[in-house]
């Protein structure tokens, strides 16, 4: 059997803005099925921009999930994401979902795994996927090192990624909110 691999999704935060972008190959095996998925979207009216590494099946039903919490908890991405991580480690179906979640709203950002983690990064830099550690490494030298925006930052690290990981193309999507 073929396996999936996925992408790269970075969150970046600086200067009142926070910036969630991804890349946009999906990938089976040694070939390329898409090169311009969209894997970065806003939720709750436009207050919450998430973004998803793993089975673009698994992520959409989380997304929509995801939605429903929001709207639930009235928007409190912290409170959404904690009962998203909850019932996503102990729902029989859920718990086999592949993917993990990366979620910003104008004041946290957020990681969030089917193991029940819910993680906001120390130095306002997160990534996922399987250039994640490169587009990682490449925003939190771009952070430390020069003037870029928050969105130049992230469309940069991806680039970077792109440049290493077989996975992870320069398609780049990027949401940006404002506080």
């Amino acid at each position: 059997m073929q396996e999936w691999h996925h992408t790269t999704v970075v969150a970046v935060r600086r200067g009142g803005k926070v910036a969630v972008g991804s890349d946009g190959q999906v990938t089976l095996g040694s070939t390329v099925l898409k090169a311009s998925a969209s894997k970065v979207r806003r939720l709750a009216g436009g207050k919450v921009i998430a973004g998803f590494a793993g089975s673009v099946a698994d992520a959409l039903a989380l997304f929509t999930r995801f939605e429903a919490k929001l709207e639930a908890y009235g928007h409190n991405l912290e409170r959404a994401a904690v009962e998203l991580a909850r019932e996503w480690r102990t729902d029989k179906a859920l718990r086999h979902l592949e993917a993990l979640l990366v979620a910003a709203d104008v004041a946290t950002t957020l990681l969030v795994s089917g193991t029940g983690e819910v993680l906001s990064p120390d130095d306002d830099v997160v990534a996922v996927g399987s250039g994640g550690g490169y587009a990682l490494a490449a925003a939190r030298a771009l952070l430390a090192h020069t003037d870029l925006d928050a969105a130049g930052i992230v469309r940069e690290a991806l680039t970077i990624a792109s440049a290493i990981d077989i996975y992870t193309n320069a398609h780049i999507t990027i949401e940006e909110l404002v506080s």
